[in-house]
């Protein structure tokens, strides 16, 4: 670590961070071990950001880590959203995105503010969102991701729906899991853009479909998922309410999800509909200031919001 962050690194994203001790009842060797790096860390590396690959952050953040990525496992319920039978983000509208609330609830309560809940798009150990959602859910989808408190973290090609690549051989023991890392697609050039050689010498072959998306041609198309998630990365950051500590009440776990966003005097209400239906919110005040998909209206303190679509009301 000393030799990395001497050179100029910023800091570590560390896998699998709470899997160090065996038989470590409640986390507790495990958390020891990392508040002596962390003390390490205090004295020569103070300005290191430590990111954990846990799940847990009530335990990871107490053993000094400044955020925890939720995992695809465990008890965080992270991918009810996204990965499951019928993802909470799926149009047809029969997920559920209660458990995953609760949980994140008990553990926001946990952190008391001294670290921050990541909640990434995808990791190279899990489907490519695309592999469960199509384009208009992913934008719903990204709409929580880049509304939510913490971190946000994008995992390269999910901004323009990067698909999983089906029945590839495994490298480096990926298994199922190397269909979700094959080379990011940058153009409609040889390779995606990503490499001169020859295509049977990629490590991981690419997604061989003549409609795979690439970045060039989103990043021209106002209209393409990857704008959309680069406009939503700017009204992010354009917005006290939503950024990484600002404060997050859920008011509703059903169809739709709907939280309240504070920070710095601001509050937003998102009221996020991935179901393909309209509904309706009442005693709502205040003006729209962004939306994403079918689109809403706000009129006499009634919300209308239709179906596959995200909106944020400044109150």
């Amino acid at each position: 670590m000393r030799f990395w962050l001497s050179a100029g690194a910023d800091g570590f994203r560390v896998d699998m961070a709470g899997s160090l001790v065996k038989n470590d009842e409640n986390g507790k060797g495990t958390i020891a071990l990392w508040q002596n790096v962390r003390e390490f860390l205090d004295k020569e590396f103070p300005y290191a950001a430590m990111v954990s690959e846990w799940g847990e952050p009530d335990k990871s953040i107490i053993g000094g880590f400044h955020m925890d990525f939720l995992l695809h496992f465990g008890p965080s319920h992270y991918n009810d959203l996204f990965r499951c039978e019928e993802p909470y983000f799926s149009k047809r509208g029969k997920g559920t995105a209660k458990e995953f609330v609760e949980a994140y609830k008990t553990n926001y309560a946990k952190t008391d503010g001294k670290g921050l809940i990541c909640i990434p798009s995808g990791n190279h150990d899990m489907d490519r969102l695309a592999r469960t959602l199509d384009t208009d859910e992913m934008r719903v989808a990204f709409a929580f991701l880049l509304t939510m408190p913490g971190a946000p973290f994008i995992y390269y090609g999910d901004e323009i729906g990067m698909r999983y690549v089906e029945n590839l051989t495994s490298v480096e023991g990926g298994y199922g899991r190397t269909g979700s890392r094959s080379p990011m697609q940058w153009n409609k050039g040889l390779n995606a853009g990503f490499s001169s050689a020859k295509a049977e010498m990629l490590y991981v072959p690419l997604d061989s479909s003549k409609d795979r998306p690439d970045a060039e041609s989103q990043s021209k198309d106002s209209t393409s998922l990857r704008s959309e998630v680069k406009g939503l990365i700017s009204f992010r950051q354009k917005n006290p309410a939503l950024q990484s500590r600002g404060e997050i009440e859920f008011l509703s776990s059903g169809y739709p999800l709907v939280y309240r966003r504070k920070g710095e005097g601001q509050s937003i209400l998102a009221v996020i509909n991935p179901k393909d239906e309209t509904t309706e919110i009442k005693n709502v005040n205040g003006k729209i200031i962004y939306t994403v998909g079918h689109g809403a209206s706000l009129e006499n303190g009634k919300l209308i919001i239709k179906g596959s679509a995200a909106v944020f009301v400044e109150e």
